[in-house]
């Protein structure tokens, strides 16, 4: 038997919608990753074989990488990959894990908590300058950090939910 298709509906739904959230991180995070290999390729094509170097890559670049970053590092929450969150939990003996589990979300969640908040505001205070040479307003550059304080916060809250209800399913939570 599944143990996804144990789980009550409601949990089942949330899943469901944090895994696509998760999905779409991922197909951004990518897209970005690839758009950023590209300019940069346009940047050495452009400064060693036309000796006109783009400028707007190094600012597109920096955009990019906050995107790839912050996006990515919420995946990596959501599905158990980061490694700041499992690598000491792993380290101790089994009956302790269960506490650092709860330890870990507790502090990855308040983590989330503050780069929500704080992201926002730094956010709201950069919108109403533009970024040089890319024309596009400065609040781009912590909106990431924004929205992957969010997902941080949303997948760790869904993994104490989900430990609450007995239905964790992390391999390092019991031995």
């Amino acid at each position: 038997m599944d143990d996804r298709n144990a789980r009550p509906d409601f949990m089942s739904a949330i899943d469901t919608l944090l895994d696509r959230i998760a999905a779409l991180c991922r197909v951004i995070t990518g897209v970005s990753l690839v758009f950023l290999t590209v300019i940069f390729g346009w940047l050495v094509f452009g400064r060693y074989v036309l000796n006109a170097t783009p400028t707007w890559v190094e600012q597109a670049a920096l955009l990019l990488v906050m995107v790839i970053a912050f996006l990515g590092a919420a995946v990596g929450v959501h599905e158990h990959t980061h490694l700041a969150v499992t690598a000491l939990r792993s380290a101790v003996p089994s009956w302790m894990r269960t506490v650092f589990v709860i330890v870990t979300d507790l502090a990855m969640a308040g983590f989330g908590g503050l780069m929500l908040i704080y992201g926002a505001k730094l956010t709201a205070f950069k919108w109403g300058s533009m970024i040089p040479l890319i024309q596009l307003p400065e609040g781009l550059r912590s909106l990431p950090l924004t929205i992957g304080g969010a997902l941080i916060l949303l997948f760790s809250l869904a993994h104490l939910l989900r430990l609450a209800l007995g239905r964790d399913l992390r391999s390092d939570t019991f031995e």
